[in-house]
């Protein structure tokens, strides 16, 4: 029988975004009792996804461990977050003058000054790249002496059963004092990747329904679709889904789709092409408002001559079909580009979860 949520280990949350992490984190056990972004339309759903998650719209950056402590008045196990990464990105300037980058240092600086049993930190490879290594280095040095530290690791969720490949940086620290030790071996993922037949191909059975007075377009599943068991995993027992509304593209660009074999890239957009027996390859998020309002170039569906809608990136990227995220394709695109694949958050902190309840004492004894 699960815990009681008041029994549940409990988290902070920074840079919640739509909630990727958070989503993994309940589903390894733990209770957020708090989380924080900044931006209003990555969280847009997220009250509506997390209903006893509370959200708090601030600047990270100007945030207080005293502000932090009222809000949570229980100690915190665990601070988990992906603070912004455009600053760091391999596709991105990596300008060192971006206040963005500052913001990892904010994420370490409430590590230190909360003190929890443990963190784990996720981010874009880039910040491990020799002119970015600094940033990340000064940020762990601000931990006090008994936090020990792994990684950074690059970790995949495709290696955790996931349809995207998709590689991340994590770090995980923990207080030596108050929780048994872990290693890196301990995060190696085991599971054969799902594929994108896998994960997209039942999609085709949805039929439009409507929209509601949110502005999402509805669609209902099929009772007789057959699906793999990832795609079952994801849909449960939801039967009316959102965000599979199909881009419509002008007919050059069909015919310059048509062309694109699978696993293959359009030249002029530079959209790839899915291959149903392959992964997705990592979704990227686009900017925001305050960065131009890019759209990032999405892949091409494996068969359909356009590009993939919102749910079928969803699935891609492991969120389950429930789930709701922007009215507008492009903010729905902004938040699954910018999250934690739920399926790989769910696996590293279930084996976190697992450690919380090992006596340090006789783990020190073996």
């Amino acid at each position: 029988m699960p815990k009681a949520a008041a029994d549940r280990p409990i988290l902070l949350d920074l840079f919640c975004g739509c909630g990727g992490f958070t989503l993994g984190a309940h589903r390894a056990g733990f209770e957020t009792a708090l989380s924080i972004d900044i931006d209003r339309n990555l969280t847009h759903s997220f009250t509506r996804n997390f209903s006893s998650a509370p959200l708090q719209i601030a600047d990270i950056a100007s945030t207080s461990a005293s502000t932090i402590r009222r809000a949570i008045p229980r100690s915190i196990d665990g601070i988990i977050g992906g603070p912004p990464c455009q600053g760091f990105s391999a596709i991105g300037r990596q300008d060192a003058a971006d206040p963005r980058r500052d913001l990892l240092t904010d994420f370490f600086r409430l590590v230190r000054d909360l003190r929890p049993k443990f963190f784990l930190m996720e981010n874009v490879r880039g910040l491990g790249f020799a002119h970015n290594r600094h940033v990340l280095d000064c940020g762990i040095a601000l931990l006090p002496s008994t936090y020990k530290v792994i990684g950074p690791m690059l970790l995949s969720p495709a290696d955790f059963g996931a349809a995207t490949i998709r590689p991340r940086l994590f770090v995980y620290g923990f207080d030596s004092d108050r929780m048994a030790p872990m290693d890196a071996t301990m995060f190696v993922g085991t599971s054969q990747p799902a594929t994108v037949r896998d994960a997209i191909s039942d999609l085709a059975d949805l039929t439009e329904i409507g929209t509601d007075s949110g502005g999402y377009d509805l669609w209902r599943s099929s009772a007789d679709s057959e699906r793999s068991r990832y795609a079952q995993s994801l849909r449960g027992r939801t039967q009316i889904v959102t965000g599979h509304k199909k881009t419509p593209h002008r007919p050059e660009i069909s015919k310059r789709f048509a062309s694109v074999k699978q696993g293959g890239k359009d030249e002029v957009g530079k959209h790839v092409r899915l291959s149903w027996k392959g992964q997705c390859p990592t979704l990227r998020a686009g900017t925001g408002a305050d960065r131009g309002s890019y759209q990032a170039v999405r892949p091409i569906h494996p068969s359909q001559h356009r590009v993939i809608t919102v749910r079928e990136a969803a699935r891609l990227q492991g969120f389950p079909d429930g789930f709701r995220f922007h009215p507008t394709v492009w903010h729905s695109f902004r938040m699954i580009g910018n999250s934690v694949s739920p399926i790989l958050a769910a696996a590293l902190l279930s084996r976190i979860r697992a450690k919380l309840d090992v006596p340090i004492m006789s783990q020190a004894a073996e």
